[in-house]
């Protein structure tokens, strides 16, 4: 049984959240690159990238999160994963790139924690290392 991937995109004022659902893997995976030029990012913002409904994700799904990483910050903004499953998780603890994403239990929560990041910056957004 296979389960395509859908994405679907939405700004908000802390930067465009993009949600995907499905198995993120090597015939997906392009798809989603191709998408990343078109979000939007001003300095200071952040990309969420929700995997909230993903079922899987191999290396070539790893490789389009890191290029979301890689737009984020060519955009001196950042990039938060939301909604992280288990099996994903337990993969980027065993290359290491816990350290590499900050992550949150939502969407709603990462806009949360920017806005809140925000707020205590001055009014002022946070800069490229979420400061």
């Amino acid at each position: 049984m296979t389960h395509e991937l859908t994405a679907h995109t939405r700004t908000t004022p802390a930067g465009p959240v993009l949600e995907l659902a499905g198995e993120l893997d090597h015939h997906s995976a392009p798809r989603i690159r191709a998408l990343l030029p078109a979000l939007v990012l001003r300095p200071g913002q952040q990309l969420v990238v929700d995997l909230d409904g993903l079922t899987f994700c191999d290396s070539s799904g790893i490789t389009v999160l890191i290029a979301a990483r890689n737009h984020a910050l060519a955009a001196d903004a950042t990039v938060v994963l939301a909604a992280v499953p288990e099996k994903v998780s337990r993969l980027f603890r065993i290359v290491g790139l816990e350290q590499v994403f900050t992550t949150h239990p939502t969407a709603q929560a990462a806009e949360a924690a920017w806005t809140l990041r925000a707020t205590t910056a001055g009014g002022h957004a946070p800069n490229s290392a979420g400061l």
